[in-house]
């Protein structure tokens, strides 16, 4: 009972000062981790076992952590190893092929097919937006997409906000297609097995169907907005969309990196190599097409986020190993009072309000156990309470401007362009299409899977 207390308490502390950013988010969840490991498992269960399943240090030493010739999930508690290295090796792709000038050129390219109009151009970057995010982390495609569009405002003439609030929800909506595509979705499929074709052919339609919906809605929201404009157009003012290649034989290893890359991936299930094995992979294919820039690319690497997630898998290993994930599922269960649809309007739409205001990341995380004890105890499959739980968390979290740290980086980039967005703006447009995503998901969860 005390174990129990105690990590429900650090949890909930750790929550508390992530949400008020008054410190770093991976020295929170660091100083939690410390304080499972040393309060939890040392002071009141006084297990070593605990300390050791939690660090989950022993699941990279097996085989099947690498290689594996079926889709079965060895699922561990603690750290989610796999999902670590495999976005470690994701970052490294990405910021090889940022220093080439890949995502800039893309953008200007794009721009130029569609000369420069602003509809055309606006419904062009919602679709780029979320084919980038299938395979691109989504806060790297806000990055490079949203910059592109302020310099387009400023030649164009036009507010560019109605451009990069659409650009974010697509990300997420591109995110939650694929199993490399929102940190959450990487969290799912690794704790729980489940290959890239796996989600692509799940939750790639409901993403597929929630976009055609959430573009129309965008249109029709903004088209007056943008069309007026005030600078005429001049082609020949832009600059040509070679220019922001830096290197052209990098650009070219940039394209085919990127291609192994989705080729590996949707081929894992049958070449039987697991997504740890992959990062790896294209972690080295980078390295040999720029070795002259390794030292460049390991700087700009994201370690703040890999620190961010070990610290998280071990907090919540401590919510795992005393039960209270248990508990809370059989809360769940007694609500639904077993009913399937009740249960998979809970976890979606409850998923998707906390993912609104808490990060998507830690919730997924905490959410994993919880689903496979619904799983095991009430006759609800595991693969549609997955799917639920995917779509709740990526589309919830598109609500808010602290939803996910896309929305961070969208908004941040429009308030330095002069364009501040406020909460009132931002939740009145994305809010509707976070419901209208997700009420499109809950129907065809019901339809489909139950």
């Amino acid at each position: 009972m005390i174990a129990q207390v105690s990590s429900v308490l650090i949890f909930i502390i750790m929550f508390a000062f992530i949400i008020s950013e008054k410190f770093e988010r991976h020295f929170i969840t660091l100083a939690g981790a410390g304080a499972t490991l040393i309060i939890v498992f040392g002071f009141c269960m006084h297990s070593m076992d605990a300390v050791w399943t939690a660090l989950s240090l022993n699941s990279m030493l097996a085989l099947s952590f690498w290689f594996v010739l079926d889709a079965e999930a060895t699922i561990n508690s603690g750290i989610n190893w796999a999902t670590i290295i495999f976005i470690a090796g994701m970052m490294i792709m990405v910021e090889g092929m940022a220093r080439t000038g890949f995502f800039t050129w893309l953008c200007m390219w794009i721009a130029k097919i569609v000369n420069y109009r602003v509809i055309p151009i606006f419904i062009s970057f919602m679709l780029l937006s979320a084919i980038l995010s299938m395979f691109i982390d989504s806060i790297t495609v806000i990055l490079f997409l949203a910059a592109i569009t302020v310099e387009l405002a400023n030649r164009l003439g036009f507010n560019p906000i109605p451009m990069i609030l659409p650009e974010v929800f697509c990300a997420s909506i591109g995110g939650s297609a694929t199993m490399c595509g929102d940190p959450p979705n990487i969290i799912i499929g690794t704790s729980l097995g489940y290959t890239f074709g796996d989600f692509l052919r799940n939750t790639g339609t409901m993403a597929g169907l929630s976009l055609a919906a959430v573009v129309v809605f965008f249109y029709f929201a903004f088209r007056k907005e943008l069309s007026e404009r005030t600078a005429s157009v001049d082609p020949t003012k832009f600059p040509r969309p070679e220019s922001a290649i830096t290197s052209f034989n990098g650009f070219v290893m940039s394209i085919i990196t990127f291609t192994c890359a989705i080729v590996l991936l949707v081929t894992h299930a049958q070449t039987g190599l697991t997504v740890p094995t992959i990062g790896v992979i294209i972690s080295v294919i980078t390295f040999l097409a720029a070795p002259r820039y390794i030292l460049y690319i390991l700087k700009r690497v994201d370690y703040k986020t890999l620190l961010f997630f070990t610290g998280l898998f071990v907090v919540v290993s401590g919510l795992e190993l005393t039960g209270v994930l248990g508990i809370i599922a059989k809360g769940i269960k007694a609500v639904s009072g077993g009913n399937p649809y009740l249960m998979i309007g809970i976890v979606m739409w409850v998923s998707g309000i906390a993912s609104a205001f808490v990060d998507n990341i830690p919730f997924t995380a905490t959410m994993i156990p919880i689903i496979e004890s619904l799983a095991a105890t009430t006759g609800v499959s595991m693969h549609t309470l997955a799917w639920t739980l995917s779509m709740g968390t990526d589309v919830g979290g598109c609500a808010t401007p602290i939803g996910a740290s896309a929305n961070v980086v969208g908004t941040s980039i429009c308030a330095k362009a002069g364009h501040p967005v406020s909460w009132g703006r931002y939740c009145m447009w994305l809010a509707p299409a976070s419901i209208l995503a997700m009420g499109i998901c809950t129907v065809y969860i019901f339809i489909v899977y139950l």
